[in-house]
């Protein structure tokens, strides 16, 4: 194949008969498909790399190649990468956690040799059945064409939390015809990620471009409280260019940023992982159609977590602006090269908060997991034949997400100690210990690149320099349109007083819903004789409110004082509550009386409380519940399992309690399972709805 031909194949992808090769496109398809040759592509995000394994794949399927297998890791980027195929007439499909129903049937045009290219997530080089059904068959039969690992930085020591799957294609690449060209993609590397993905693809070739991006202007600043940036947001997003993306660290940072920025008349709505809407069947469902919303302009802005980072395809994406500082400049890069693709101008604004570091370091502490909970992991599969992952929450006295990151963290090992079989989890009998060594050396890395990224945030440099050479471009020069390089003053830093004081007033008035728990495991509460579905048995709560996150610039900051500190709630508490349940909550039907959860540890805190909001509300107080039994505290019980077994026998309805609608009064929530079961004893007692209410969640990271 020549560069006409595979030129024309460009043209007809874009529709454009004058359209020509960016500098190394054609580079990398020569070296793909008439030299096959393993390459690793560094390109800035709009280069087009999809381009380029799109059209060998085309190339290499009309000279009867197998199909293309491309690792993607994001949905929100296979979307886009089926569509740009379809352009080139390339028949591909996805094996991936949103399409479920569909996987036998892409399995078998696969095996029949009917689809060009199969999109799959990494995740997808864990299962057993894949592997065995569909990946090794085509590979041992030599019929895989290319081999695609799209963000392929996410191989690197630097990518392990985020995609740890990734490291599993060391292995699968053992499994592959020698002469197989492979193809890694990726918008952010630099030398050390490249280094890193070459010692674990093998002898790459390098295909690297300037990163600069001309229609990029680029701002940081520093506005430490959350009020000040609420109003900067406000002030300044309606008048940004076309529609953007603001990305923040949390989903409770993503549903609160948005609920301010929609009060101030700007149409925003959160992203993030499990995110729902009761019009979508799911998640996924419904985050397609955010992005579809924001593809065609219909809205300003999606307030994201790093769930929209890398991959997402809107050349006119108008600003990246981030609400707190990500992790590192190679992860600034990523994001905030979504924008300007092919636009004019377009602005990437970093606005650092005073929370940003204290986030950062929780992801770093709980980037890996423990000696203790790979002990514990360890200890229980070699006391066993196999267990499945619920046996394993049963039996192991951790948080569900650590015994998966700890699953995870040991199966990608080389030799793995465990190994999933037919659905159950099992220790292999090969000696393992952790490699403290690198965990550590990989968490100085990333204290390293978070002070990098603090020196990018007050650089008096240029900013889009200083991100180029941090990433090791060749080409450093000055952009020209940066803050720095413009000498912007403080007036483009301005905030609206005025809108400062209508965003602190936000934040406490901010509350979060308290959904309830509706389902018990078999034998958790035993004594209680309650499992299953608690809405089937009527024993379920009804939504919630909290007022607060714990020690957030709400209320948080004051409820987190008065426990530690007082002993006692302040009246204003007790105001806020009462305001939030009278103008914003309005239960209905509306409660007719209040109680409280019980604590021997603090025997007035709650009660003296509760008893001052129902006052406030015109409500009697009962003294209903009674702690018959002591246990464990809760926030020592990791898991569901534990939480609610831990609660099993310890409370008990005191006498006769009215029949009607209840307010119950908590101070702190973390897993919610204690309102959960306080809940089904109320109901289970004669009373009416249960509508709990706590000052504040204390779940970690937001």
């Amino acid at each position: 194949m020549d560069r006409n031909e595979a030129e024309n194949l460009l043209r007809t992808a874009v529709g454009d008969s004058t359209v020509k090769f960016r500098q190394g496109q054609w580079e990398s398809i020569d070296a793909l498909v008439n030299q096959r040759r393993k390459l690793l592509v560094v390109q800035r995000t709009g280069w087009g790399k999809s381009s380029v394994y799109f059209i060998s794949t085309r190339i290499l399927r009309d000279g009867g190649a197998g199909p293309t297998l491309i690792v993607s890791p994001l949905l929100a980027l296979m979307r886009n990468q089926l569509e740009a195929a379809g352009r080139l007439g390339v028949h591909a499909a996805t094996i991936n956690s949103s399409n479920r129903r569909e996987w036998e049937s892409v399995k078998g045009l696969v095996l029949q040799n009917r689809i060009d290219a199969l999109l799959i997530s990494p995740e997808r080089l864990s299962n057993e059945g894949f592997i065995e059904d569909v990946l090794l068959p085509i590979a041992t039969a030599g019929r895989v064409g290319m081999l695609v690992v799209d963000e392929a930085h996410c191989i690197s020591d630097w990518g392990h939390d985020f995609r740890p799957d990734y490291r599993r294609l060391v292995g699968i690449l053992q499994q592959m015809p020698p002469n197989m060209p492979v193809l890694g993609t990726t918008a952010t590397a630099n030398d050390r990620v490249i280094q890193d993905v070459r010692e674990q693809l093998g002898n790459l070739d390098i295909q690297r471009g300037a990163l600069a991006r001309e229609s990029l202007n680029l701002m940081t600043m520093r506005l430490p409280n959350p009020s000040e940036r609420l109003a900067w947001l406000a002030q300044h997003v309606p008048n940004m260019p076309g529609t953007g993306i603001i990305y923040v660290l949390t989903k409770r940072d993503a549903d609160q940023v948005s609920g301010w920025l929609q009060s101030q008349g700007i149409e925003a709505y959160a992203y993030y992982n499990g995110i729902e809407h009761e019009r979508f069947h799911g998640s996924d469902q419904y985050r397609a159609h955010l992005e579809d919303l924001l593809l065609n302009n219909k809205i300003k802005a999606l307030v994201a977590t790093t769930a929209l980072s890398m991959g997402y395809d809107k050349p006119d994406l108008g600003f990246v602006i981030h609400y707190q500082a990500p992790s590192s400049v190679i992860h600034y890069y990523q994001h905030v090269g979504r924008a300007g693709r092919a636009i004019y101008k377009a602005y990437g604004v970093l606005l650092a908060g005073s929370e940003d570091g204290e986030i950062h370091e929780y992801f770093r502490r709980s980037a890996f997991p423990s000696e203790w909970q790979v002990s514990s992991v360890l200890d229980t599969l070699g006391e066993s034949d196999g267990l499945s992952i619920d046996e394993l929450y049963q039996r192991l006295n951790m948080k569900d997400d650590d015994i998966d990151k700890t699953l995870k963290y040991l199966s990608v090992e080389n030799p793995a100690p465990v190994a999933r079989e037919y659905g159950r989890w099992k220790r292999n009998p090969v000696r393992f210990q952790m490699n403290h060594s690198l965990i550590q050396r990989l968490t100085r890395q990333r204290e390293i690149e978070w002070r990098e990224l603090q020196e990018y945030i007050d650089s008096d440099t240029c900013l889009m320099a200083y991100l180029r050479n941090a990433l090791d471009d060749p080409e450093t020069e000055d952009c020209g349109s940066c803050a720095v390089c413009l000498k912007w003053n403080d007036i483009r830093r301005s905030v609206d007083r005025n809108l400062v004081i209508s965003a602190f007033s936000f934040l406490h008035h901010s509350e979060m819903p308290l959904r309830p728990r509706g389902y018990v495991p078999v034998g958790a509460l035993q004594s209680y004789n309650i499992v299953g579905n608690l809405r089937n048995h009527n024993l379920i709560a009804s939504e919630g409110r909290i007022l607060s996150r714990w020690q957030d610039p709400g209320w948080g900051s004051d409820v987190a004082y008065d426990k530690q500190h007082n002993g006692y709630f302040r009246d204003d508490l007790v105001e806020a509550v009462a305001d939030m349940y009278e103008r914003r909550w309005r239960p209905r039907p509306a409660p007719r009386w209040v109680t409280c959860v019980p604590s021997p540890n603090h025997p007035t805190l709650v009660p003296d409380f509760a008893q001052r909001l129902a006052s406030r509300l015109g409500l009697p107080f009962v003294d209903a519940i009674e702690k018959v039994r002591d246990n464990e505290p809760q926030k020592n019980q990791q898991n569901s399992f534990h939480q609610y077994r831990n609660l099993d026998g310890v409370f008990a309805i005191s006498g006769t309690i009215p029949r009607t609608p209840v307010l119950l009064v908590d101070d702190i929530i973390d897993s919610g399972w204690t309102v959960t079961v306080l809940a089904a004893l109320l109901r289970q007692g004669g009373s009416g709805p249960v509508f709990p209410v706590a000052l504040a969640s204390a779940t970690p990271g937001g």
